[in-house]
This record gives C-alpha cells, sequence and structure tokens, in this order.
C-alpha cells in the first residue's frame, strides 16, 4: 500500500517514488561480497599449444611447394619437379611408401601470397589420400 502523507490542510495524497535505500543497501552488500572473494578465487591458467622441435627429424623430407600463382613444385631428395595436385599427392604417397622405416613427412609449402583456401586444399587432398605425416614448413622468427 502506498505510503500517505498528510499536510496541515488536511488532505492525504500518495508518494509515487520508488524508496531506492533497500536497493542501494542490497548493492553494497553485494560488492562487499564480491570485493572480499575476488583475491580468494584463484585465476585459471589457459595452456596454450608451443611449438617445439620434434625429438628426431624425419628420415626423408618430402616438400609440396606452392607457388604465387598457386602452381605446385614437388621436391623430393634434392629434385624439384612440377606438378599438378593430382600428380603431387600420388607422388608423396608413393615416396612415403618407398622411405625406409616408414620414417618420412610431407611438408607444405606456402607463399605469402596464396590464398589460404589453396593450402587446405593441398592438405585436405593428401590427406584424403591417406599421406601419414603431413603437415606445414613455417618460417622461423629471426
Amino acid at each position: 500500500m502506498p505510503a500517505m502523507v498528510s499536510r496541515g490542510s488536511g488532505r492525504r495524497r500518495t508518494i509515487s517514488e520508488i524508496n531506492m535505500v533497500p536497493f542501494i543497501d542490497v548493492m553494497l552488500v553485494l560488492l562487499i561480497i564480491f570485493m572480499v572473494t575476488a583475491p580468494l578465487i584463484a585465476p585459471s591458467m589457459i595452456k596454450l599449444p608451443t611449438i617445439d622441435r620434434g625429438e628426431k627429424p624425419p628420415e626423408r623430407l618430402i616438400e609440396i611447394v606452392i607457388n604465387k600463382d598457386e602452381s605446385l613444385q614437388f621436391k623430393d631428395r634434392g629434385n624439384s619437379t612440377p606438378m599438378a595436385l593430382a600428380q603431387a599427392v600420388d607422388a608423396a604417397k608413393k615416396a612415403q611408401a618407398e622411405a625406409a622405416n616408414g620414417d618420412s613427412a610431407v611438408v607444405i609449402s606456402a607463399d605469402g601470397a596464396v590464398k589460404y583456401e589453396t593450402v587446405v586444399k593441398v592438405m585436405s587432398e593428401l590427406k584424403s589420400a591417406k599421406v601419414n605425416r603431413v603437415g606445414l614448413l613455417v618460417q622461423s622468427a629471426k
């Protein structure tokens, strides 16, 4: 029921204002609770992935280079041959099968101007052909 105010004239009128004092009291109590508990909460640490050198480099490194014009070159044992995507995938699979101990890796090296879509397409084709150890060749920071 709204509060009634009476004045000396004998007329009563209702106060149509919201009483803010209880609201402010509750907010101050919540503020104090958060200020006390915040230092007690241990900050969570996120472990981000890192890039380290492998324990043992692969015995044979097969490289597929994507040039600026999106043409492919297949590099194996120092020989560089321009190829289409399907031929490069077949050559990578064959070279991995020939490697002793199966210890070979296929890396994709792309020019900085090449579209990301092209790199992913090459990687997808290699994975769908069941080529093992496919990775990206990165330039180390100097």
